[in-house]
């Protein structure tokens, strides 16, 4: 499990797939929120904006990351 640490009080969803390193572009972001393939909290997540807080799990294509605070 990989920690995204963040410096302020919530984080986007699509930014932190970038920040992870998980897609190349927020486009490509934007286009894996859009098809559900992201989980967030156990729940399939289709707002690309969505605020992730620290303690919140996201999930990718096998992947898992945890969003904590600075």
């Amino acid at each position: 499990m990989e920690t995204l640490t963040i410096h302020t009080p919530f984080i986007q969803l699509n930014q932190a797939l970038k920040l992870l390193g998980w897609v190349e572009s927020g486009a490509m972001a934007n286009e894996v929120i859009d098809q559900g393939l992201v989980v967030v909290n156990e729940v399939q997540e289709y707002r690309r904006r969505n605020k992730l807080y620290p303690g919140m799990v996201i999930v990718f294509e096998g992947q898992t990351a945890v969003i904590a605070a600075e």
